[in-house]
């Protein structure tokens, strides 16, 4: 069971919003008159949502093949929580939400002020016809079912600049939980940059293959993993951040990155082969503070994983990383896919369960020859340690739910990580990669002197009025 944290750590004195059932498109309005929404539902046509209105997702909303949805910059849309809202976007439809620095597109809870939560309703849902491991596999909780995949790596499923998705990942069906966002068999063709995923209710954003590219990535205070990849993900990702509060974690265990081939689980599966780099993951721990038990790992890789982290730093979880399965490691051995030129600070560094084939010690020696920083112990998860690095303690999410978490400046002037970085390695030239990155940058994780979140994000969403 998940507990509602926010209302129980907040008093508030508003009044529930109530809605009257109306017909598509039409204007909902409240008992007083003063938040209206257009509400959407069931399959909705070609059309734009404008800045001057605000929507409501009843139920799941579908945009179906041959149709497009275009959102205008700093559109807001909630989703309706007792309806469980979702918006859909089947394969060979298209979401065109083009926000700017300015004016973001912001997908969000219709609970009232200080009574939002994790899995208010059920985030975006972006189908394509990129290439996955598994045949016609469809999205767990929509109903009627949607399919997602195919061979076609350059599909082009729209583009998503400078949008927030809050509270979203609800539980659609039991124990299928949606994320705040879900690219499924989508292609490079596609673009998806300038992201945040606050409060999700299970992953802030997970991947089922597909090979669409990502830049300036966040996914803050979600209750799962940040960022999952799976099922022949082929995409390229730079520049993100992931920030963890202590005191809640999924019991599936929650990790900073989860990452999985999945499919059938043998020889002639799609692999997954992405490319990550420039990522800033703060976990749970700062100062040897107390956290949730379920927390894990700062990188978990499973079954026959063959995805590449480059000029990263992952601390402040309990282990820095997992080869989960002894098909795991012979991919990193071989160097058909490398952790490299990365920094894990950690309690305990590298654990490697079920498998008795590849030790520890083993998976520790590849990544120390690998250019890689791993430490371990209370000392690694201190304020000192982090301020050596370049990072702030402010930066780290450990206040008590009822205090705000003010907009930390994530920029790294000094430390470590102000330097460093290399794009030497060779998935960098890969035919898929090598135009994709960023290369010019000197810095290690996600920041150097610029801080790309300011301006459009949102740290406590909470307690904002749309």
């Amino acid at each position: 069971m998940k507990f509602n944290f926010f209302k129980n750590s907040m008093l508030v004195g508003l009044l529930s919003l109530s809605l009257v059932a109306c017909d598509k498109n039409d204007d909902v309005v409240d008992g007083g008159g003063t938040n209206g929404y257009v509400t959407l539902k069931g399959e909705i046509e070609t059309q734009t949502l404008t800045a001057d209105k605000k929507y409501l997702l009843s139920g799941q909303v579908f945009v179906r093949g041959g149709k497009t949805l275009t959102i205008e910059p700093g559109t807001v849309i909630a989703g309706e929580k007792k309806s469980k809202g979702t918006l859909v976007i089947d394969k060979n439809a298209k979401l065109v939400a083009n926000g700017t620095k300015e004016k973001p597109i912001i997908f969000t809870s219709n609970q009232e002020l200080g009574d939002r939560d994790r899995g208010d309703w059920g985030g975006i849902v972006l189908l394509g016809n990129a290439k996955v491991n598994l045949t016609n596999p469809s999205v767990e909780g929509i109903e009627p079912a949607v399919t997602y995949g195919g061979t076609n790596d350059a599909d082009n499923s729209g583009s998503l600049t400078f949008v927030r998705v809050e509270f979203a990942g609800i539980e659609l069906t039991p124990n299928n939980e949606t994320n705040g966002i879900t690219l499924a068999g989508v292609g490079n063709g596609t673009k998806f940059e300038n992201i945040q995923v606050t409060y999700g209710g299970d992953d802030g954003i997970e991947w089922f293959g597909g090979s669409v590219n990502g830049k300036y990535l966040i996914v803050f205070g979600t209750w799962d993993d940040d960022f999952d990849i799976d099922n022949g993900f082929s995409g390229n990702l730079q520049f993100g951040l992931g920030v963890r509060y202590p005191s809640y974690a999924d019991q599936s265990d929650s990790n900073g990155f989860e990452w999985d081939t999945n499919g059938t689980n043998d020889a002639t599966d799609l692999p997954t082969t992405a490319t990550v780099s420039n990522f800033t993951m703060l976990g749970p721990s700062i100062d040897g503070n107390s956290f949730n038990a379920n927390y894990k790992h700062g990188m978990d890789l499973r079954r026959r994983v063959s995805a590449s982290l480059f000029n990263s730093v992952i601390v402040g979880y309990p282990t820095a990383v997992r080869m989960n399965q002894n098909t795991v490691y012979p991919n990193y051995s071989s160097n058909a896919a490398q952790i490299a030129n990365n920094i894990f600070y950690a309690k305990t560094t590298t654990v490697l369960s079920g498998s008795t084939d590849i030790t520890a010690a083993q998976i520790l020696t590849y990544l120390t020859s690998n250019d890689n920083v791993v430490e371990a112990g209370t000392d690694k998860q201190t304020t000192a340690a982090y301020t050596a690095l370049g990072l702030k303690a402010e930066q780290f999410f450990n206040k008590r739910l009822n205090d705000a978490y003010t907009t930390p400046n994530f920029a790294v002037t000094t430390g470590t990580l102000a330097t460093g970085a290399k794009f030497t390695y060779a998935k960098f030239s890969e035919a898929n990669r090598t135009a994709q990155f960023d290369k010019t940058v000197t810095f290690r994780g996600a920041f150097g002197a610029t801080d790309w979140t300011l301006g459009w994000t949102n740290f406590n969403p909470i307690n904002t009025k749309y």
